[in-house]
């Protein structure tokens, strides 16, 4: 996609973390898509590999390749494979006009897609991490499908989303697409890349194939195409066009086209569905793409034609994504609104949001990423059903009528919104490290927020200082002197002879609770029947279960609270919503968890892969890994919905020999199975960082503050001054360990690691080792093509002197090198 300047980019790019790092320009000036930020060598695929050996208990990422080494990926001998399946099938759902909130929003008229970058393509965990801080988007009611975007010429072309994203957003009704990206040739693009994905087999197309395997084995929905690289040819463009229908014709795969490449084979966005690209969405009789996306530059008079040019392809004129870049300045974008969705009328094509993640990356907390998030979503007043504002950004709840895929029993959420400082289950704390993984999260609040009062309303909002289940739950605080109805979901739920409404709360003193459930029926969807949720006997959680046995035969439209009485300081917690049939059922337990492989991380530490055989009995929503503790108590490691997990700390405590583990299966009506164990044995000797405060010379410094010593003070966390750092021709950090000693790996922490741009992660470097001063240095590790914040690399070797080498410091052309700290871990 077309940028804007290039001096733009680079200021962009510098100021942005790493999961923020975006699209390389082109030198046009308008917007144009890539993970890199600058211009990659002249270099074959093979050179961007990393090159570190991985153990087996290594951190697994979401794939991604080049045309060419797709086609020797095989998910029988991928490692990373089975953990990056989605389990969660795409949801239905329904939107009905009569509950949209805002009266001027539309129903069944133009979607939204997002293109949304979790973190670079060669960065994307596969099962979450231990960091709290992550884009864990919560307004997925208005999005129908989202783009996990990514690709650059120095890390792969290809990127497969990973399944935390597929099943949150599947949870939710939303279908998610992996991206294919061919740069700017001024970006790294080569023809003979695009030439590549395209080349025929006899009457096969074998990336086509490989797109096919790879979307219906990890479990996700089709593919976005991006073709911006120059030197094609109209031939070209009826092979990419060949491409794209010959894999549809394998299966359930679909593909979003953008709007760069033409029939003619140059580059030229149209801003519009045009004749010069519209066989890219329809050729005659022949589908080409399920639907496209429309660059930047569009108007009214595009917009309109490309309404009608798609009809008269027998195509609707929502297949067409017009496109806003919200990368740079989010709500403060400007957008002709009125072209795509005109005020009293129907929408003329649907919308694509580039980077809506913005709310995120440029947020300073936490709570200052969701403020930015419902100001984007939900407009300025925190009310989709009052979006006034002098500003033009009202908010797509202005447009957009919300969806839900609150369609079937049982319904269960705990309000997690996929990320918190602790995990929590049944109330009770099991674990207080903080966490992000989107497949945790529940289905969150069709309405972010509707509350109707006579008074004062109070405020609801995702509390993430406690939780019932997960990191976070549903608060209501305010002066209570009125009424308040608090619409939260819309749904389609049948009511059975058995089916029961629980609700899971807690007050700040026991005594009343002023809080009923509400719900509202097809028959009568904005009349609620309430159910008063009496007092509290205690501080904690309790749970009601209310029945519904009255109601068999009528479907529920809507679910929310309704308060009642006046307290002057009202607070209340919300940690469970359930709607299900009889009694909570438990799945039966996994069996066979094996430990697949184990790498040491630290002092007592280990990072593990994890797998065991799926409950053969009962639905199961998730799987749960603890620790048992050498008290008897147990900590949570993670959870996943997958048969396999990747536990990425487990702490050694005292001298234990060795750690129980234990897999527990969760239901969709969260009732429990029993546990299935395993052992992980620790050996006798422990490894420690022997660099550690070992003294450090280097090459040179930057400044007289950025010095050897930072690289092994065994800090990353002070600030962008607590590294060593070096502009000089040969960059070198030696550390003498004192003694002649045995180690097992060496770790790398590089810039992301210290808060700065991914971009400056060493690329291409070298550790060396040797017994004296008068020995030849040895290589121990050689590693190019990095991209990761940290990297670790085992090894075997006894020495007393340890040097990193850098021959490339940055993924730019950014000279110097930035180090945060060598570690040379062994005994």
């Amino acid at each position: 996609m077309r940028r804007r300047s290039l001096r733009l980019l680079a200021a962009a790019a510098a100021a942005l973390s790493a999961a923020a790092l975006g699209l390389a320009a082109t030198p046009s000036a308008s917007a144009s898509a890539s993970a890199s930020a600058s211009p990659a060598p002249a270099s074959t695929a093979s050179d961007n590999v990393v090159a570190p050996a991985a153990a087996a208990g290594n951190q697994p990422y979401a794939s991604f390749w080049y045309p060419t080494t797709i086609l020797d990926w095989d998910p029988a001998t991928d490692p990373d494979a089975r953990f990056n399946r989605s389990r969660v099938p795409l949801r239905p759902r329904v939107s009905d006009p009569a509950l949209k909130a805002n009266a001027d929003a539309r129903a069944g008229e133009g979607g939204i897609v997002s293109l949304v970058s979790f973190a670079p393509t060669s960065n994307n965990p596969s099962q979450g991490s231990l960091d709290p801080r992550y884009y864990a988007f919560g307004h997925w009611q208005y999005v129908d499908k989202l783009v996990f975007w990514g690709g650059s010429a120095g890390e792969g072309l290809i990127l497969a989303p990973n399944p935390t994203v597929i099943d949150a957003a599947h949870r939710n009704g939303v279908k998610v697409y992996g991206t294919v990206f061919f740069p700017p040739t001024a970006y790294g693009g080569r023809i003979q890349w695009v030439h590549d994905f395209v080349k025929k087999s006899g009457t096969r197309y074998p990336v086509a194939e490989k797109l096919a395997q790879v979307a219906q084995h990890y479990g996700f929905d089709g593919w976005f195409v991006n073709q911006e690289t120059a030197g094609g040819d109209a031939a070209l463009a009826t092979e990419l066009r060949n491409t794209m229908r010959y894999a549809r014709s394998l299966g359930p795969v679909e593909f979003m086209w953008y709007d760069a490449m033409t029939e003619s084979g140059s580059v030229s966005w149209q801003d519009a569905l045009t004749g010069a690209n519209d066989a890219f969405l329809q050729e005659g009789s022949q589908r080409t793409s399920d639907s496209m996306f429309l660059d930047f530059g569009w108007g009214t008079s595009a917009l309109d034609s490309s309404r009608t040019l798609a009809r008269s392809l027998g195509r609707s004129e929502y297949e067409l994504f017009a496109g806003v870049d919200t990368e740079a300045n989010g709500y403060d974008t400007g957008v002709p609104w009125s072209a795509v969705f005109p005020a009293g009328r129907p929408h003329t094509t649907s919308l694509g949001l580039y980077r809506p993640e913005w709310t995120h990356n440029s947020s300073t907390s936490r709570a200052d990423s969701y403020a930015r998030e419902a100001r984007f979503w939900d407009g300025a007043n925190g009310d989709p059903s009052d979006t006034t504002t002098t500003s033009s950004w009202k908010g797509l709840a202005t447009y957009v009528a919300e969806s839900s895929p609150v369609t079937a029993k049982p319904f269960v959420t705990s309000f997690d919104a996929g990320q918190g400082d602790f995990y929590h289950s049944g109330g009770v704390r099991v674990s207080s490290s903080g966490w992000n993984n989107l497949s945790l999260q529940d289905v969150p609040p069709t309405y972010r927020w509707l509350v109707r009062s006579d008074g004062t309303k109070l405020k609801p909002s995702i509390d993430f200082t406690d939780a019932y289940e997960g990191g976070s739950a549903l608060r209501l605080t305010g002066t209570l002197d009125a009424v308040n109805t608090v619409r939260l979901y819309q749904s389609r739920l049948p009511v059975a002879a058995d089916t029961r409404l629980s609700v899971v709360l807690k007050t700040p003193a026991a005594g009343p609770t002023h809080l009923k459930a509400a719900v509202a029926f097809t028959d009568s969807p904005t009349t609620f029947t309430t159910f008063d949720l009496g007092s509290t006997t205690s501080t904690g959680w309790e749970r009601r279960t209310l029945d519904l046995s009255a109601y068999a035969g009528r479907t529920i439209a809507q679910i929310g609270l309704r308060t009642t009485g006046t307290t002057a300081s009202y607070d209340i917690r919300v940690g469970q919503l359930a709607v299900y049939d009889g009694t909570v059922d438990a799945p039966s337990a996994p069996t066979a968890p094996t430990v697949l492989g184990t790498t040491d991380t630290g002092a007592g530490t280990r990072s593990l892969r994890l797998a065991w055989t799926a409950s053969s009995a009962g639905d199961v929503h998730h799987y749960e890994v603890y620790r048992r503790d050498p008290d008897g108590g147990r900590t949570f490691l993670g959870a996943t919905p997958n048969d396999s997990y990747f536990v990425p700390k487990l702490e050694r405590v005292g001298t234990e020999t060795s750690t129980t583990l234990d897999v527990e299966a969760v239901s969709t009506e969260f009732g429990r199975s029993p546990a299935a164990s395993t052992t992980v044995t620790w050996s006798a000797t422990t490894s420690t960082n022997l660099a550690l405060n070992r003294p450090a010379t280097a090459s040179g410094q930057c400044n007289g503050t950025e010095t050897p010593a930072k690289a092994v003070n065994g800090s990353v966390a002070g600030g962008n001054g607590d590294k060593w750092c070096t502009l000089t021709t040969a960059k070198w950090l030696e550390v003498d360990l004192g003694a002649s000693r045995t180690l097992d790996r060496f770790v790398v922490k590089h810039a992301a690691a210290g808060g700065e741009s991914a971009s400056w992660n060493t690329r291409d470097f070298t550790v060396q080792v040797r017994e004296s001063t008068t020995a030849p240095w040895t290589t121990a590790v050689t590693v190019t093509g990095n991209t990761a914040a940290a990297t670790t690399h085992p090894v075997a070797v006894t020495a007393r002197y340890v040097r990193l080498a850098i021959t490339r410091p940055t993924q730019t052309t950014d000279p110097a090198a930035r180090v945060y700290e060598f570690e040379a871990w062994g005994s």
